[in-house]
């Protein structure tokens, strides 16, 4: 989405009703923009979340702050909401529109091969290369440089951005974000030894990406050797991510930046893998599932258990150990004090 100046400013009053908030101060103050606290000016909003960010409020310029109903804020109007970071997000879709980025229709540089279904409300974008057989839906953007394989399908309302590479037989569902250099369906890592040397496995799966899934930047998603790899609805994937071949993750988790997932792991639903954590292949990480960064997942996960560490382990004994660490220089000295007396 190309976001460019917002359309239209708005009373506070307005915002409010729209967000579902409720106004603390003057509701007739204009605002036409969003801004960090630290550099908020006159007819901007902000919002605090993180109790770091209060001691930014006496000196703030903003116009107004959303904010919870426990913090005050006596020199500036506020939107008092229950989770004030969920109403900044709808407060930028009110004063950031997304706004056209590509022209209607088809681009006349674009490759458009036979047999395929382009509903008429999308917009393909310059250099585009569509294969036969691409069914793409109601409402969807191709911005530039974007390649669809053969016998893709496209949903409605997805946005893919410059550089997308969907490989053949891959399936994304609608409202599907999928940014700059992202690769979806190439090969997985499949290889059998021989006499020879290593013979390749011809990877005939394809991948499967549920609605509502958004995708950063150079991640690469790899078809399954036989059946799909598969995305679940409502999933959040960073950039620099790799998932392997056959790896199945549920539905709303989120899946931090350079995280790597082996082959044929099993990833429940409101999963969070923070970032550079690595999954080991043919695992099953439960529902609710936590690890947190750097950590080494080397074995299944209970649902809801939050772990930490290479190995991952259960994050308090993981701390445990982790202290028992530090203490050990120190336990080495008073050691070698006993073995001298």
């Amino acid at each position: 989405m190309t976001q460019t100046q917002n359309k239209n400013s708005y009373t506070l009053l307005e915002l409010a009703d729209k967000i579902g908030g409720k106004v603390d101060g003057d509701g007739s103050l204009v605002i036409h923009s969003a801004a960090p606290i630290e550099s908020a000016s006159t007819g901007e909003i902000t919002f605090i979340a993180n109790e770091k960010y209060l001691k930014h409020i006496s000196n703030t310029h903003a116009t107004a702050i959303i904010l919870d109903d426990q913090v005050q804020a006596p020199n500036v109007a506020i939107i008092r909401h229950y989770n004030p970071y969920l109403a900044f997000a709808m407060v930028l879709d009110i004063l950031y529109p997304d706004l056209p980025d590509v022209t209607t229709g088809v681009a006349q540089s674009t490759i458009v091969e036979d047999s395929t279904t382009i509903d008429s409300t999308s917009r393909i974008g310059e250099l585009c290369h569509i294969r036969k057989g691409v069914t793409i839906g109601k409402e969807s953007r191709l911005i530039s440089s974007v390649y669809i394989g053969k016998n893709a399908t496209i949903g409605d309302n997805c946005i893919l951005y410059p550089g997308v590479r969907i490989m053949d037989d891959c399936k994304i569902g609608n409202n599907v974000i999928i940014h700059s250099s992202t690769v979806i369906g190439s090969d997985g890592f499949g290889f059998a030894e021989s006499d020879t040397g290593l013979k390749k496995i011809k990877q005939i799966g394809n991948v499967i990406i549920e609605d509502n899934v958004e995708i950063g930047s150079n991640c690469s998603i790899d078809r399954g050797a036989l059946g799909p790899t598969h995305i679940g609805m409502g999933t959040k994937i960073d950039n620099l991510v790799q998932i392997a071949h056959n790896v199945q993750i549920g539905r709303h988790s989120i899946i931090v930046a350079q995280v790597g997932i082996s082959g044929s792991t099993k990833i429940g639903n409101g999963v969070i893998l923070a970032g550079q954590v690595g999954v080991a292949g043919h695992l099953e990480i439960g529902d609710g599932v936590m690890a947190g960064g750097q950590s080494g997942v080397t074995k299944s996960i209970k649902s809801g258990t939050k772990v930490f560490g290479t190995p991952a382990r259960e994050i308090m004994k993981s701390k445990r150990i982790e202290a028992l660490l530090n203490r050990l220089p120190d336990m080495l000295k008073r050691i070698k004090k006993l073995e001298e007396k």
